[in-house]
């Protein structure tokens, strides 16, 4: 019996000294890579990372896609801007309108569009200013400042759809310019390894995908340009139509 636990005591002992040389053997290994991954992650920052792409795609044609993001970022920014101002209460304006129409006459009532900003108000104005020319001249005049201020709602719009065009193709000359570098590198080398390719193949690439990155972040802004124009446009339409039936039960 006594041979027994002596045997039991040997092999408890023998195996909780595998398990503890396992156990260090193991976390030496896991430290180990640890220490690896932690020396192989790039620390750089996003501004860093990107600075450095930037000057391998080569500043010549990276700087015309960063001039067309700017000019275009610029132009979207003025616009959203100028729309937001734009953008009217129509249904509130036309109750003040009836109401000074009823109590001040049309003096009171061009005072109140006078006073009110956005293109749907200046067309109030200008349909009021003709209203003791009748009926017809004043649908006229808000039909005719109607086209001035939709013309006023697009500027600029048409120079934005102009960079979204230009940057992917700024980016598309960069990578033929590129390509063009890697096989003249092949020719006066004589090789094709890797190596002799690399650098124009790696031009060519980041020039494409920072014209595309471009083109769609200008895309999204236009976009939301052009869904808001339209909107103030439908508000300008059913304004008008509202602001002659309101000349005439007032002019009867």
């Amino acid at each position: 019996m006594k041979k027994l636990f002596t045997i039991l005591a040997i092999t408890g002992l023998l195996f909780l000294g595998t398990i503890q040389n396992s156990y260090a053997f193991t976390t030496a290994v896991v430290q180990e890579a640890e220490q690896a991954v932690t020396e192989t992650v790039d620390t750089r920052t996003f501004h860093q990372v990107l600075k450095q792409y930037f000057i391998d795609g080569t500043p010549i044609f990276m700087s015309f896609v960063l001039i067309a993001l700017i000019l275009g970022l610029a132009i979207a920014i003025e616009r959203i801007i100028y729309l937001n101002m734009a953008t009217t209460n129509t249904d509130k304006l036309l109750a003040n309108i009836e109401d000074a129409l009823s109590s001040g006459g049309v003096e009171a009532a061009k005072e109140v569009a006078r006073n009110t900003k956005g293109p749907v108000a200046s067309i109030f104005y200008q349909g009021l200013d003709r209203m003791d020319e009748g009926v017809e001249q004043a649908e006229k005049a808000v039909v005719s400042y109607g086209g001035v201020q939709m013309g006023l709602l697009e500027k600029n719009v048409s120079w934005l759809s102009l960079f979204i065009a230009l940057a992917p193709m700024l980016g598309f000359m960069g990578t033929v310019i590129g390509m063009i570098g890697a096989f003249e590198a092949i020719a006066n080398a004589g090789d094709i390894s890797p190596g002799v390719v690399a650098v124009g193949i790696k031009v060519a690439l980041l020039t494409t995908v920072f014209g595309l990155i471009v083109a769609i972040i200008l895309q999204i802004f236009y976009n939301y340009i052009i869904s808001k124009i339209d909107s103030i446009v439908n508000s300008m339409e059913n304004a008008s139509i509202s602001l002659v039936d309101l000349l005439i039960r007032n002019k009867k």
